[in-house]
C-alpha cells in the first residue's frame, strides 16, 4: 500500500515549517497540515526576539517581517530597580512572519493542507496514518509539531515533557495608547505578580504594544494575573486611556523540558516537546527534518535511528535547558524583597561588559563571578535568577 508522502508534519510552527523546509531540501515528499484557515492566521501576537539568537539556524532575518528595531532590555524588579543590557532586538509581526516562511514552503515543494485537524496517530504495519478532519493521510514518519496544547504525542505513546506541569500559561494583548509604542527598550518584571515567569512590555512603535503575563503553577487560567498586571502598568506609565486591541491565550513550555521525543517512525519538535522559543523551535525543527530525511533515504525510520535528532539537539541545547529551568526554579522561590536585592547586586554595573560574548554557559559563569565578587553573601542566595536574566 503506497503512502501520501514521505513525512507527514502536523502544525505550521515554526518548528514545523523548518522542520518541512529541512526535510523539502532534500527532496523528500511532505505534507503539512495546519488546523488553523491560514498559516498565520488567526496570527500570534508580535513576537521579540535579540541578536544572536538565531545565530544556530539558517534563518536570515527578513525587513519584511520586523517591525521595528529595538535597543535592548530592561530587567524590572517588583521595587523597581531595574537591570539594563543593551542589545539589539527586534519586534516582528507574526503574521508576516508565518507568511513569508510559507512562501518558502511552497518554493520547496511542501504541499500545505490548511483547516485540517489532526485527530490520532496509528501506526500500521511499516507506515504510519493520520486521522484528520479531512480524512485519512498516510506516510512513513509523522512530526508532531503542533503546540504545547496538542494530546497527539500521548495517543501515540510518548511523553515528551519532563515537567510538563511547569508550562508557563500566558495572557498576551495588542494594546493602544498615546505613544506606548516608542520607547526603544523591552521590557521584563518579575514577582509575585507573575510567579514562576514573568511579565513583558514589548513596544511595538507609535501608539501600539504587546503586554503579557506568564505564570507557572497556577492553572491555565491566568487571567487575574493579567488584570493585576494591567492595572501596575497603567500606573506605573501613567496611562488613563489603554484599549486591548486583541488577546491571545497560550503557553510557554520554558521550564518542561524535552523528554522522549522520538519513537518509530515518529518525532516531536517545537512547542509539543518542550522546546521554547521561536528561535530555538526552528533550530530543533532544522534538526529534526534531516534526520527524518536521512531516515527515508536509508529507508530506516525506527527508533533508533530518529533519535539522532534527539542526541544532536542535547548536545547543542540540554545543559542551557537544565540551567534555564535550574534559574527559573529558584526564582519562583524567591519573595519580592529577594528578587530586588538580586537585581540591586547589578546597581551602577555595565551590564554588557559583565556578560560579555560567547555560549550562554560561558556568560552565565561570567555573571555568576561578578556577583560572588561584589556581594558574596547575598549573590549564593540568588545565583540562579541572575544567571537566567544574564542569558
Amino acid at each position: 500500500m503506497g503512502t501520501d508522502a514521505d513525512v507527514i508534519i502536523i502544525g505550521a510552527s515554526p518548528a514545523g515549517i523548518s522542520a518541512a523546509i529541512a526535510s523539502a531540501e532534500q527532496e523528500i515528499d511532505i505534507i503539512l497540515l495546519e488546523r488553523k484557515a491560514g498559516i498565520g492566521d488567526p496570527p500570534h501576537p508580535a513576537n521579540t526576539f535579540f541578536d544572536g539568537m538565531f545565530d544556530r539556524t539558517s534563518e536570515i532575518i527578513h525587513p519584511e517581517y520586523v517591525m521595528r528595531e529595538m535597543a535592548g532590555m530592561e530587567i524590572v524588579s517588583p521595587a523597581g530597580g531595574r537591570i539594563v543590557v543593551e542589545t539589539p532586538g527586534y519586534v516582528i509581526d507574526r503574521k508576516k512572519f508565518d507568511e513569508y516562511h510559507a512562501r518558502d514552503m511552497i518554493k520547496h515543494n511542501v504541499d500545505i493542507r490548511t483547516g485540517v485537524a489532526a485527530h490520532n496517530i496509528i501506526r500500521k504495519d511499516r507506515h504510519i496514518r493520520v486521522s484528520t478532519s479531512d480524512g485519512t493521510f498516510s506516510s512513513e514518519i509523522v512530526i508532531i509539531a503542533d503546540g504545547i496544547v496538542s494530546n497527539l504525542s500521548a495517543l501515540a505513546g510518548l511523553h515528551p515533557t519532563k515537567y510538563p506541569h511547569d508550562i508557563a500559561w500566558a495572557i498576551e494583548a495588542e494594546v493602544e495608547a498615546d505613544g506606548i509604542g516608542e520607547p526603544d527598550h523591552f521590557e521584563y518584571y518579575i514577582g509575585s505578580f507573575a510567579p514562576g515567569w514573568k511579565a513583558t512590555y514589548s513596544p511595538c512603535g507609535g501608539d501600539r504594544a504587546n503586554l503579557g503575563i506568564f505564570v507557572r503553577r497556577h492553572g491555565q487560567d491566568v487571567s487575574r494575573f493579567f488584570d493585576l498586571w494591567l492595572a501596575r502598568f497603567k500606573k506605573e506609565k501613567n496611562i488613563s486611556d489603554l484599549k486591548i486591541i486583541r488577546k491571545h491565550t497560550g503557553g510557554d513550555p520554558i521550564a518542561t523540558i524535552p523528554n522522549e521525543i522520538v519513537a518509530d517512525r515518529i518525532m516531536v519538535a517545537g512547542g509539543a516537546a518542550g522546546q521554547s522559543g521561536i528561535a530555538y523551535g526552528m533550530r530543533a525543527g532544522e534538526i529534526c527534518g534531516t534526520v527524518a530525511a536521512k531516515a527515508i533515504v536509508t529507508s530506516n525510520t525506527s527508533k533508533k535511528e530518529l533519535s539522532g535528532y534527539q542526541r544532536l539537539w542535547e548536545k547543542e541545547f540540554k545543559s542551557e535547558y537544565n540551567l534555564g529551568r535550574s534559574a527559573l526554579e529558584a526564582m519562583r522561590k524567591m519573595d519580592d524583597k529577594d528578587i530586588d536585592r538580586l537585581v540591586g547586586l547589578f546597581a551602577g554595573a555595565d551590564v554588557n561588559r559583565i556578560i560579555g560574548t560567547g555560549t550562554p554557559i560561558s556568560k552565565a559563569f561570567r555573571v555568576m563571578r561578578f556577583m560572588l565578587r561584589r556581594r558574596p553573601v547575598s549573590a549564593l542566595s540568588c545565583i540562579p535568577s541572575v544567571i537566567k536574566a544574564g542569558i
